[in-house]
Parts: C-alpha cells; structure tokens; sequence
C-alpha cells in the first residue's frame, strides 16, 4: 500500500515541480507538459537501467501517466495570482517528490531482494535522477549538485529502509514527513556539504605571477 501512495504522491510532486521549471523558463505548452512528464518519470526510468530490468516496464504505469497529465493540467491552469512564489513552491514539490521517490525507489529494490548497496542507489537515483534531467533540459545547474544539501536525505533514506529499521507503513510515512522536512530545511536554513574548491589557490596563483611580472618590469626600467 505505502509503494502505491508514494508513488503517487512523488508523480505528482514531481510533474509539478518539472511543469513550474518550464514555466519559469518561459517554455509552451507542450514544453510544460514535455517537461513534467520528464521529471516524473525520469528518475525511474534510471533507476530501471542500473538495477536490470527493461525501461519499458514504464510503459505499463498508465494510471500514473494519467495523474501526472491531469496534475500538470491543474496547475498550468491555476490563475498567477494564486501562486505568487514560484521559487518556493518549486522548492516544495521537489523536496515532496525527492522523498517519496526515494523511498519508493527503496521499496521497490528491496522487494527484489537487491543488496543494501543497490537499495541505497536506487533510492538516490528515483529521488533525484528525474530532477537531474529536468534541470539539464532546463540549462540550469542540477539541484543534486548545488550546495545545499539534497541526495544525501535520499541516500539515508535508502540506508534506512535497505537495512529495514523501520517496520509497517506508518513509519515510512513518517520518514516521508522527516526527509521532506531536511530537505526544506536544507534550502532555508543554507545547510551545506563541506566544500574543497581550487579557484582560490588559482586566484593566488595568478596574484603572485602578476606581482613577479610586475617587479620584474619595475627592476629593468
């Protein structure tokens, strides 16, 4: 039962986080829809490539299809000055549709008695790998890869639930609830990874030739 309702819930969250990146790049209708579908589905179809089975099993989730098309819909319809935050409500629906992929990724390879390992990439790669596309479609920098933290809850996730700490629906539903709630406490508390950059040994680096070119052409003249 818990598989079914995240699966909802991420297909939904996840159509319209893709549709409100199109709108916000100003793309047409059918890039709208092109680009909801993609970010729900996206993630899945990923996952199914890494852990073995055909692409096209897919195909055989109409229903979800249908929600997707029907959620994408509404909220193209809905009028402007009822969501006056675009940012935020994008923010939103992908910490939404990041956990319940997650988890539902994670469900879906333990019922396949796959290792812990490929339970903790599945959920990372259903709970993110839709929004990946969606944002290399959009040109812009994937969320997975941006500072604040955003895989990792996924990756807990999957730990979580491959090493089955947790027994019965109520508790993935509440896992659901926590991972939703670090992620959007990610983005608006500014909780970052530690980062390691070289662009400031390069800038050093380049000071300090200009400064030898420079005293050096002091010295000749």
């Amino acid at each position: 039962m818990a598989w079914e309702v995240f699966s909802i819930i991420g297909t939904i969250a996840f159509a319209i986080s893709g549709a409100i990146v199109a709108m916000e790049e100003e793309y047409d209708l059918f890039g709208v829809y092109l680009l909801g579908i993609v970010t729900a589905f996206g993630g899945g179809a990923v996952r199914n490539i890494l852990i073995g089975l055909p692409v096209s099993t897919l195909w055989s989730q109409e229903m979800m299809f249908q929600i997707a098309i029907a959620a994408i819909t509404v909220f193209f319809l809905v009028p402007h000055h009822l969501i006056k935050h675009w940012n935020r409500w994008g923010n939103f629906t992908d910490a939404i549709g990041l956990s319940a992929f997650a988890i539902q990724g994670a469900i879906y390879a333990v019922s396949l008695e796959l290792p812990i390992s490929a339970v903790i990439v599945a959920a990372v790669l259903t709970g993110s790998g839709g929004g990946i596309i969606r944002d290399l479609l959009a040109r812009r920098k994937p969320l997975v890869l941006r500072d604040e933290i955003y895989a990792v809850w996924a990756a807990g996730a999957g730990l979580i639930i491959g090493l089955q700490l947790l027994d019965g629906d109520i508790y993935l539903y509440a896992l659901f609830i926590a991972i939703t709630a670090l992620r959007v406490f990610s983005y608006t508390k500014h909780w970052k990874l530690p980062v390691r950059t070289l662009k400031k040994l390069e800038e050093t680096k380049s000071k300090s030739t200009t400064i030898k070119i420079d005293t050096n052409n002091r010295a000749h003249r």
